[in-house]
């Protein structure tokens, strides 16, 4: 397998396995899609699902950025997971816990009805499990107004980056408070639609108790 792009700025805290990228991406849920549209940059948060060895995208067909991309332009999606504060004994040396991907490649329409809605539903896996079983199927001009697209996860085009523990040791001795402050992101009690009156489904409590990240 060929290595991930070089990271030259903090190199040791790249990350050079695939198990590291899937790690990353599996636990996300909303990723950043950046391109470039007549000469401007494009940049819009997505939900995404990582199926194998390429990531689920979509949209609506009238959003024409989208069919920027989807026309072959170069684009990139990256992921991050801030997992805390890391407080220093000077501001300068102060950082974060985080774990990051980035994946660069071109994406690709999904044109096929059927691979559509097999998409969609992965998609809609990885945000409420089994949701997709508990409602009516899309209908045929539902899954034409949508816009599917695959980004393959190609050897070397990719980065991951990784930081854990403390704070490092000062140059000089401070009497400053040093550690690390923990963030993680919940999902937090159903609030059902007035007057529904239904019991919460098993795809919204299997969100619940994975949390808010998609593992």
């Amino acid at each position: 397998m060929t290595a991930p792009r070089e990271v030259r700025r903090l190199a040791e805290r790249s990350r050079p396995g695939r198990a590291d990228l899937d790690a990353v991406l599996d636990a996300g849920l909303v990723g950043t899609l950046s391109t470039v549209v007549e000469g401007a940059p494009w940049v819009v948060p997505m939900l995404y699902a990582r199926d194998g060895d390429r990531l689920l995208l979509h949209g609506s067909t009238g959003a024409g950025a989208l069919r920027h991309v989807a026309a072959g332009a170069p684009a990139a999606l990256s992921v991050v997971h801030l997992d805390g504060i890391v407080v220093a004994h000077t501001t300068f040396d102060s950082s974060a816990n985080y774990r990051s991907a980035v994946v660069y490649g071109t994406l690709r329409p999904i044109t096929d009805p059927e691979e559509k809605r097999a998409a969609l539903t992965r998609v809609s896996d990885a945000v409420l499990p089994g949701r997709d079983a508990e409602v009516r199927p899309m209908t045929g001009r539902e899954v034409a107004a949508t816009q599917v697209m695959a980004m393959e996860v190609r050897d070397g085009d990719w980065v991951v980056k990784v930081r854990t523990g403390g704070p490092g040791e000062p140059d000089e001795p401070t009497d400053a408070w040093t550690g690390v402050v923990p963030l993680r992101t919940v999902a937090d009690e159903p609030l059902p639609d007035p007057g529904g009156g239904r019991p919460v489904p098993p795809s919204v409590r299997e969100r619940v108790r994975r949390g808010a990240s998609a593992v």
